[in-house]
């Protein structure tokens, strides 16, 4: 398979014109030429922080606090997946999944409630689905056992010591919240030594030099807590720190659409498109431990194929920018899995 336009090319997502050649999944070449084609060609966007069970209940709980709509164990949130059906859950989870690869994300990060039954109930919605996944179990240590690593909810929730010790035994991630309401559990968290952190709305400057200290990555998710109302992250200051990915959160608050994420940061931070579409991107995955985000030679092909001649983007001169600021799903043309592009599959 061939595809040609404007590439996103490398590490530094340098747009160059030419193609890019894949052969059974893979990246096989990318090449410098002139071409004909209008379409801009870059990676297949990653998702740092999602809670897709969430989908039962969209646009759910207004005028509720965050506490009030998330908070373990009784929150709107956790209320309405115990009362959920199975199917229905699944059901719903399978509607947020394929929006999320018709508007160019090919891979994300979960924290999945529920426990053992949370987990099967993703896997059973990604059935069908290209989706790369990375699904981190919450609740208990048999949950994490059976999905990719455990996802905590805060340290102010509970000391998750047991929890950080199993994973680290069974060689898989550990994630947590923290900073996201106040600062009050930032160090507790710090002090677990986890792969990555979500939120830190509320890092103070020790908490930021902790997390370049120990080189901690951040998933920040801006639109959730413009919602919820607890404040913004400092974006810039962790980007000079650390390796900083963009989440959408909660399906309940947000759609999970990433150039919705990329425009709101872009526009509201202090930081280049450039840098954006990375933690969109290769930053997600490196936080992950995914082998993606970027197109160059060898890589899996996870690739997003834009439009580069419609309404929306004709006439674009910065491909960059545009991918990040103006983008959205309707210019999307085509998103390239190495699962379904791959001809020995």
């Amino acid at each position: 398979m061939i595809i040609e336009g404007t590439i996103v090319r490398g590490r530094e997502f340098e747009p160059v014109e030419g193609r890019v050649v894949v052969e059974n999944g893979e990246i096989a070449a990318v090449e410098e030429d002139s071409v004909e084609s209008d379409d801009i060609v870059c990676p297949a966007f990653v998702n740092a922080h999602t809670h897709i069970g969430d989908s039962i209940a969209k646009e759910a709980g207004e005028g509720l606090s965050l506490e009030e709509l998330v908070a373990p164990p009784d929150g709107l949130k956790h209320r309405l997946l115990r009362e959920a059906d199975q199917s229905e859950l699944v059901e719903a989870m399978a509607h947020s999944l394929s929006y999320m690869e018709q508007s160019g994300t090919g891979a994300f990060v979960e924290f999945r409630e529920g426990g053992v039954d949370g987990i099967r109930a993703i896997r059973a919605a990604l059935a069908d689905s290209d989706l790369e996944s990375v699904i981190l179990g919450r609740e208990t240590v048999d949950a994490m056992e059976i999905a990719d690593g455990f996802g905590a909810s805060g340290a102010n929730d509970d000391e998750f010591g047991n929890e950080r010790r199993a994973t680290r035994r069974a060689g898989k991630l550990f994630g947590i919240h923290a900073g996201e309401v106040d600062s009050s559990d930032i160090n507790a968290a710090l002090d677990l030594d986890p792969d990555f952190l979500v939120h830190m709305v509320h890092a103070e400057d020790l908490h930021l030099e902790r997390v370049a200290d120990s080189e901690i990555p951040v998933a920040v998710c801006p639109r959730s807590n413009l919602v919820t109302d607890v404040g913004l992250p400092p974006v810039e200051e962790l980007a000079r720190r650390t390796t900083v990915a963009l989440g959408t959160d909660n399906v309940f608050l947000n759609s999970p659409s990433m150039f919705r994420e990329m425009a709101f940061t872009a526009k509201l931070f202090d930081v280049s498109a450039r840098d954006v579409l990375r933690m969109a991107t290769v930053n997600g995955a490196e936080l992950a431990g995914l082998d993606c985000g970027l197109v160059e030679e060898g890589r899996p092909a996870r690739l997003l194929v834009l439009d580069g001649d419609s309404d929306n983007l004709a006439g674009a001169r910065n491909a960059i920018r545009a991918v990040v600021r103006r983008a959205g799903t309707s210019d999307v043309k085509r998103v390239v899995s190495p699962d379904r592009d791959d001809p020995r599959k």
